[in-house]
């Protein structure tokens, strides 16, 4: 069924797997860029049957300090005629999404706290805001500015237009009666907060003209304190189908009102997969329009059974586009074996797009840099390269330098592929990111690597094999600084609890210096084991360095597991039964008491034997990954895919 066309308003869809709209950062004075222009024409070009382009501003009030395209200027019609026009030469559809954040959003373009309009002054718990209730005439002019924005997207080419009215944006608040406590006639019962809805839908539909599709995207359920709930939906789902402004509906799940909502906004690998698809059905049983859906759908086999049982029409396959652009011409072509598939980490796509930088991905950095990647360096002699390390950075190398055409040996130490991944993978509720290592084995397999495990690389090794280049990527081993008192306690590094070395008793401390996924990951698996267990950071909260919605989502689940979390802290020393911590800010002692085992999570020291045995070696020789510096699998496939490119 994935590979069926859907027909909607006259507008043929070639197959069923849509490109939500997502924020990838890549505007260029709030218009879209040649970056965008590249990598929705991957997408394309990949087989996708729809994308979705990223939220737009319908009104100047919904202004942020995130870097929206402004829909309300006429500055926007050219680059949005310039992804059309790419994507069109593919068959493939493109809609625009236009949206009002509403309360949803604390700072201005610059930098102050911002005015934020809702329906009511109800307080957003997230951002700490108070919104200024609209007045009646402000609430018709945005109404016009959605209406003036979708002319816009028609003059642009564009085949449809998506509101949002999802994830607790302003059309949601209006739906909202915990948020929208208006006494005019856009309040009070049902049918008086579906009127600012209405009124947006037909204004878009008059700006649109008949031709144009009109889909609005809604949460099934805003899974949060005082947010909308399935039921909710359903009644305002039916509610609004039968209007001719409306030609499908796009289901998701959360909202960006709470911390437990907005883990659902890009939900994490601990999320269960297709757990969305039971609110589109919900729906799709009440009314006759398409419905789309969308939330952890990142394989077409999901995505397959999802349209066999009957729960939704169109399929939202974002993050699985964002790791493997040409996921859907591969499904068609039942090269299955060969997709990349999304682990999930939400690294650096969501990772990305909140701090203020370009989407891309940990497992396909060439996501986000189409106009750097788009075509391998072509090779005039092919070399002789020899890779050491056999991590995922070492991996890429290799598949990138093999694909271009050279001669490629892969080394590793020990007996198996994946480096650090193979012990992310082992923690609760983390086997996913073990796709990270099938995903690049398989990329090594299909370049030709020559793969060598259980052999450790020297100096002398390399002399004797003449390569024309080495790549270095022997990685990284844990560090351990020094503690005082050591020499009284029983401490183990987070590396042997993972591989379950050593007896951690029954009362654990682990100390978390990198405030990352290793620390948190330990701290669960021991809870899980039947420890007690509280974990010291050395910083403000526990996953302070890793994407806020993995975070949030992790903080919850240590929460139920009754894991203590001491913020603020640095480990000072430790004895038989008591670990010693100094709070960073005031320098005053923690003593954390009846202590069986400390547990140190401090990060990494790089392996740089090889390197410094090659100082003086004649070749070429590209250190990359943690033994460069210790840091993640995102920059050791980056800097991968780099050296494979330049060797």
């Amino acid at each position: 069924m994935l590979f069926t066309p859907l027909t909607i308003r006259g507008h043929r869809l070639k197959n069923r797997i849509f490109s939500t709209g997502h924020m990838t950062v890549m505007l260029k004075n709030g218009n879209p860029s040649d970056r965008m222009v590249a990598y929705h024409e991957a997408r394309a070009a990949g087989g996708a049957g729809l994308i979705i382009i990223e939220a737009a501003r319908a009104h100047p009030s919904g202004n942020s300090s995130r870097p929206s395209i402004l829909a309300y200027q006429d500055d926007c019609i050219p680059g949005y005629r310039r992804i059309s026009d790419a994507c069109h030469k593919y068959d493939c559809r493109v809609f625009g999404q236009l949206t009002h954040p509403g309360r949803e959003m604390s700072e201005a373009p610059d930098g102050t706290f911002a005015v934020a309009h809702a329906p009511s002054a109800s307080p957003n718990e997230r951002f700490h805001v108070t919104p200024r209730e609209m007045p009646t005439a402000m609430v018709k002019e945005i109404v016009d500015g959605f209406g003036e924005a979708a002319a816009r997207l028609r003059q642009a080419g564009l085949d449809g237009v998506e509101v949002i009215a999802s994830q607790g944006y302003l059309l949601s608040q209006f739906l909202n009666p915990r948020v929208n406590r208006r006494t005019d006639k856009y309040g009070g019962d049902l049918t008086g907060r579906l009127t600012f809805v209405r009124e947006v839908l037909t204004a878009v539909r008059t700006g649109a003209g008949e031709d144009m599709v009109i889909g609005m995207r809604i949460s099934g359920d805003e899974m949060e304190h005082e947010g909308l709930e399935a039921s909710d939906i359903v009644d305002i789902v039916t509610a609004l189908a039968n209007s001719d402004a409306l030609d499908y509906v796009n289901v998701t799940a959360g909202t960006s009102a709470g911390l437990a909502g907005s883990v659902h906004i890009v939900p994490p690998m601990a999320v269960e997969h297709a757990y969305t698809a039971p609110f589109a059905a919900a729906i799709k049983a009440k009314v006759t329009i398409p419905v789309f859906v969308a939330g952890r759908i990142n394989q077409p086999q999901i995505a397959e059974q999802v349209l066999g049982n009957g729960q939704a029409d169109m399929i939202g396959m974002t993050r699985a586009m964002i790791s493997d652009p040409d996921m859907p011409k591969k499904a068609k072509a039942g090269r299955l074996d060969d997709i990349r598939a999304c682990i999930a980490c939400n690294q650096a796509c969501i990772g990305h797009m909140l701090r203020g930088f370009p989407i891309s991905c940990i497992q396909h950095p060439e996501t986000g840099r189409e106009l750097e990647f788009r075509d391998l360096r072509p090779i005039a002699t092919p070399r002789r390269i020899v890779v050491v390390g056999g991590g995922p950075g070492g991996m890429k190398a290799a598949a990138i330098a093999a694909e271009r055409g050279h001669d490629v040996t892969l080394y590793e130490s020990s007996s198996r592929l994946g480096g650090q991944a193979n012990l992310a993978q082992i923690l609760p509720g983390r086997a996913e990111f073990g796709g990270i290592i099938t995903n690049l084995k398989r990329e090594l397999h299909a370049a030709g690597v020559n793969i060598l495990t259980g052999k450790p690389v020297n100096r002398r090794l390399i002399d004797d094999l003449q390569p024309n280049a080495v790549i270095v990527a022997t990685g990284a081993t844990p560090y351990l600084p020094e503690i005082d008192g050591a020499e009284d306690a029983h401490i183990l590094n987070a590396w042997q609890v993972i591989l379950g070395q050593g007896n951690p008793g029954a009362d654990v401390v682990v100390a978390d210096w990198r405030c990352d996924w290793v620390g948190m990951g330990v701290a669960e698996k021991l809870a899980r084991d039947g420890c007690r267990v509280r974990l010291a950071v050395n910083g403000i909260t526990a996953g302070q360095m890793i994407p806020q919605y993995v975070r949030d989502k992790w903080l919850g689940d240590l929460h139920r597991l009754g894991v203590e979390v001491i913020p603020y802290t640095r480990l000072y020393g430790a004895d038989g039964d008591t670990v010693y911590l100094q709070q960073t800010t005031s320098g005053e002692a923690i003593l954390c008491e009846g202590v069986d085992t400390l547990v140190t999570a401090y990060g990494h020291k790089s392996s740089t034997s090889l390197e410094a045995g090659l100082e003086d070696w004649v070749g070429d020789v590209h250190v990359i990954g943690d033994c460069l510096a210790p840091r993640t699998a995102e920059e050791a496939v980056l800097e991968g895919l780099r050296a494979g490119n330049v060797v």
